[in-house]
């Protein structure tokens, strides 16, 4: 029912694409990170929470219909709906069907129930396109409340030592699930001008987020002291210089990896994901009860020959995805 092209994933019956990665007709997009949802489609179809999302990123002149989840529409006879992924607000599985064939194509998606996002929900299929940017056995991931346990523990003993602590997070969805976990530790977070526009957006649009503050040239030098700054993985080191004295830490499934934070220069990495580990993506896979699976951006050859050992119909394709913020590496 998919075919995968130089402009994305097609669906000819029903003349659509999903997340596709050069401007098309009609396109379906599974939520509003940029290698997911790009400018320039004509028409857009996402779950209701991704509207207001795809208007800040992509500009508010766009063509874009929400649907809920669960909610049917049909192109060219081509039932289409939408099923919680779990990644980040709005982040959604797209089901096809047609005469009786089922796929399931999967964006992005983690399983731990995060506070904020729509729980991920398996969807039984005959074909799923899945992720795998984490299909290594080496990534399974501490129950969040650990982590964020810990990260908790490492603001205390930075305010002790007289630092503020500049955590590391994706504007859109890491950021959020932070503040959400961590706002017993602060009345107010000051963040960067990136994670205040996507607040904006989300609290404009209803949802109730802790309290922030926008860091701009006239924020005083005493507002940061013991502070907690939350910042994307693109600020620049010299936009943190105002901060001095602080502590640097990182959250992203990358950091299970600890050679990544010394090349980072961070001073702690918190294995802190929005996608779903090595456990997690075989429990989807298994979950759908899919005859056939294809594997898209991360360790896709890997993970597909781990499926096809296991007696499951698997096959690598290459894709587009898997690079927010130019592909820096703490974005996941």
């Amino acid at each position: 029912m998919i075919t995968f092209t130089n402009s994305g994933l097609y669906c000819a019956a029903g003349d659509f694409y999903i997340d596709p990665w050069k401007p098309v007709t009609r396109a379906v997009i599974t939520h509003a990170h940029s290698d997911h949802a790009r400018l320039g489609s004509r028409y857009y179809l996402c779950e209701n929470a991704t509207v207001p999302l795809l208007q800040l990123r992509l500009g508010q002149d766009i063509n874009v219909q929400g649907i809920a989840y669960n909610e049917a529409i049909y192109f060219n006879g081509v039932k289409v709906t939408l099923h919680p992924a779990g990644h980040i607000i709005g982040s959604a599985q797209i089901r096809l069907e047609k005469d009786g064939e089922v796929w399931v194509v999967s964006g992005d998606y983690k399983l731990e129930n995060d506070g904020l996002s729509s729980p991920f929900e398996p969807v039984k299929c005959h074909t799923f396109i899945t992720e795998s940017t984490f299909g290594l056995p080496i990534y399974r991931w501490a129950p969040q409340e650990e982590i964020f346990s810990g990260i908790g523990q490492w603001v205390d003993d930075n305010r002790q030592s007289g630092k503020a602590s500049v955590l590391l997070a994706y504007s859109l969805g890491k950021a959020q699930r932070v503040m959400q976990h961590l706002q017993h530790k602060t009345e107010k977070f000051l963040v960067h001008g990136a994670i205040a526009n996507t607040h904006e957006a989300l609290v404009h649009n209803g949802w109730k987020l802790p309290p922030i503050e926008h860091i701009t040239p006239d924020t005083p030098k005493s507002a940061f002291p013991n502070s907690i700054i939350i910042a994307p993985p693109s600020a620049d080191v010299s936009w943190m210089k105002k901060f001095s004295p602080y502590a640097l830490g990182i959250c992203s499934g990358w950091m299970t990896v600890r050679g990544n934070m010394r090349r980072q220069n961070a001073d702690a990495g918190f294995a802190l994901s929005d996608h779903a580990d090595w456990p997690g993506l075989l429990s989807a896979v298994k979950a759908t009860g899919a005859e056939k699976v294809y594997v898209t951006h991360g360790f896709s050859s890997v993970f597909a020959r781990y499926l096809h050992e296991q007696g499951i119909a698997a096959e690598e394709v290459v894709t587009a995805y898997g690079e927010e913020e130019n592909g820096n590496i703490v974005n996941n």
